[in-house]
């Protein structure tokens, strides 16, 4: 697959970016930071003032949100005009998932309706099925759920036993089956189906509604979080779906269920920034307000500490997911100047980033996690009491790390797409590979001493992305066909890899707004990028010496290790310091400010 002269998907493990091919979220336009302002007045408004409501999931309150929503065209700001929406761009929608991240269990249902329970409609749906679903979805008159997951299959999606056969009448296809942990279940008047027909070794998909008949519920299901989402059990009992009604072709379900699952990856990852966004200015105000020794404990350099390092895993993972973003619209733009047809193209830009957005999902989710739970530290008693915010943060965070694939099945994903993509000549990984061991033979080339702004943090780039390279080409030439079955070292390298991207991400930005800002303007981000790459060299090199330590061996073993610490050296830096600057203005500012 061509994208012109665009970056393909995953070639940051190999290729340098240059700042000036990135976008930084500084840069949406003015419509977009309306759009934006839009939801969160409406989370403020609407949503953030019955939260307790929500959770209790008072009869009739969330599709009532999803209307007023819908009226603000809040759930078709990525559908085309011809089908009531605005046709805004890709990043533009990220926006949108990250604004609505903040709303707890409301974001969930407005996600599942205009990710997961929308977009397979959108983008394989025939066009009498997108003119007759789509409008309607966009001003939420129909509300949208997403029917994949089984009893039995949950990652191995594929595995799922609901059943469809076409009538004797060659009319219908009759699906029998059960669906677990169907968000929106309650309330969806569409179901998008996942069945296989007869024999078929591959799902189908379908699009069912709600009055068809044959659909059956359990009662809601009580969860750790997310309570005001509604999560049901869905069973179809001979439930009639016309033949128009197949989604695609036959058994091109799981190529359905996988693309827009890594849409949704990406999405909940923008959705965890606005979460980290609110959680982060809520534990800012309460370290200004909570006193203790006679002092403010955010004057304590342990809870600065906590406040810096929060907003610095914020500010890099946001970098690398609107970074993502753009580069899934560029690739969108140069497919469609290709000839290619637009709901196609939508879909082919997305899956040629792939890699990036299983990253994405799961250090931002992390990220997250890590940000709720310093956030009930710092309220301390009161972070544990129902009565105050960390608590429904906390609870409701944790489902992230599962969602749209668990953490552990998208750090393997994160390999393993690579991998193939090398065997497919799509990337060229083992030359570089290659030459990454050729170099730990020979003298290091000092060179000369480049001042020029980042270009220190720049290098250090450049060896971890080695230090991956070293030890990817290391494991596949060591354990060849077996090191798909080696999870805890493809979840070393996807470490490597994940963190490299973060790191790269958040050092462009910085690099941009050095470039456009000056100087002054850009300290807090120069700060913020040199303290995540300092964390990123340790956790490069703790995955790289795990993963060494775990398949290598004598003079080989110890080689390779020289290596990894040559390419894991960094100059000293404070980070102390660093995070004491960006405290201040934490602190200072009473929100975060980034």
């Amino acid at each position: 697959m061509s994208i012109g002269n665009t970056i393909k998907g995953g070639e940051f493990v190999i290729k340098e970016t240059s700042y000036t091919d990135i976008f930084i979220p500084e840069e949406f336009d003015e419509e977009a930071r309306m759009i934006r302002q839009t939801c969160v007045d409406f989370l403020d408004t609407e949503v953030l003032n019955k939260l307790d409501r929500i959770d209790a999931q008072e009869e009739g309150l969330m599709p009532s949100l999803m209307d007023k929503a819908g009226a603000l065209g809040m759930l078709g700001v990525s559908i085309p005009e011809e089908y009531g929406g605005f046709g805004k761009n890709f990043n533009t929608s990220m926006l949108v998932a990250d604004a609505v991240g903040g709303g707890f269990s409301f974001a969930v249902a407005l996600s599942a309706h205009t990710g997961i329970g929308t977009l397979p409609i959108l983008y394989y749906g025939n066009e009498e099925q997108k003119a007759k679903y789509i409008p309607k979805l966009t001003t939420g008159e129909w509300k949208a759920s997403y029917c994949l997951t089984e009893p039995n299959s949950g990652s191995d999606a594929n595995s799922g036993r609901t059943a469809a056969k076409l009538n004797a009448a060659g009319t219908h296809y009759v699906i029998n089956g059960q669906k677990m942990w169907i968000t929106n279940g309650g309330f969806a008047d569409i179901f998008i189906v996942f069945a296989k027909i007869d024999d078929d070794k591959n799902l189908t998909a379908f699009i069912v509604e709600k009055d068809f008949g044959g659909i059956t519920m359990n009662p809601e299901e009580h969860k750790l979080g997310i309570k005001g989402s509604s999560t049901r059990q869905v069973f179809f009992n001979d439930c009639e779906v016309p033949v128009a009604n197949m989604l695609s072709d036959r058994e091109n379900g799981f190529k359905i269920a996988v693309n827009i699952l890594n849409i949704g990856r990406i999405k909940l990852g923008a959705a965890t920034i606005g979460s980290s966004r609110m959680v982060i200015t809520q534990a800012v105000k309460y370290a200004n307000e909570r006193v203790q020794f006679n002092l403010p404990i955010s004057k304590f350099g342990a809870i600065r500490y906590k406040l810096a390092e929060m907003a610095t895993r914020l500010f890099a993972t946001e970098s690398a997911t609107y970074r993502a973003g753009q580069n899934i619209d560029d690739a969108y733009e140069a497919l469609v100047a290709g000839g290619m047809d637009e709901a196609k193209a939508k879909l082919k830009s997305v899956e040629q980033f792939a890699i990036e957005c299983a990253i994405i999902k799961v250090w931002c989710s992390e990220m997250l996690d890590y940000a709720v739970d310093e956030g009930v530290q710092i309220y301390g008693g009161m972070g544990y009491s129902a009565d105050a915010p960390m608590e429904r943060a906390y609870r409701d965070s944790r489902i992230n790390r599962i969602f749209e694939g668990t953490n552990e099945v998208n750090r393997l994903l994160v390999v393993d797409m690579l991998l193939k993509r090398a065997m497919k000549g799509e990337i060229d990984l083992m030359g570089p590979a290659t030459a990454v061991a050729s170099e730990l033979m020979a003298i290091p080339d000092f060179g000369e001493e480049d001042e020029t702004a980042f270009a220190a943090e720049k290098k250090i780039i450049a060896n971890l992305k080695k230090a991956g390279l070293l030890i990817a080409g290391a494991a596949v030439q060591k354990l060849m066909m077996s090191l798909s079955k080696e999870q805890e070292i493809l979840m070393n390298i996807a470490d490597i890899i994940g963190y490299v991207y973060i790191a790269e991400s958040v050092l462009l930005r910085a690099e941009k707004l050095y470039h456009t800002k000056g100087a002054d303007e850009s300290t807090y981000a120069s700060d913020m990028a040199k303290i995540y790459l300092y964390t990123a060299i340790d956790k490069v090199n703790a995955a790289g010496k795990e993963a060494l330590n775990s398949f290598a061996e004598g003079d080989d073993l110890k080689m390779m290790l020289v290596g990894l610490r040559r390419f894991t050296k960094s100059e000293p830096f404070n980070v102390k310091e660093a995070r004491q600057r960006i405290a201040k203005k934490l602190i200072d500012e009473n929100k975060y400010c980034f």
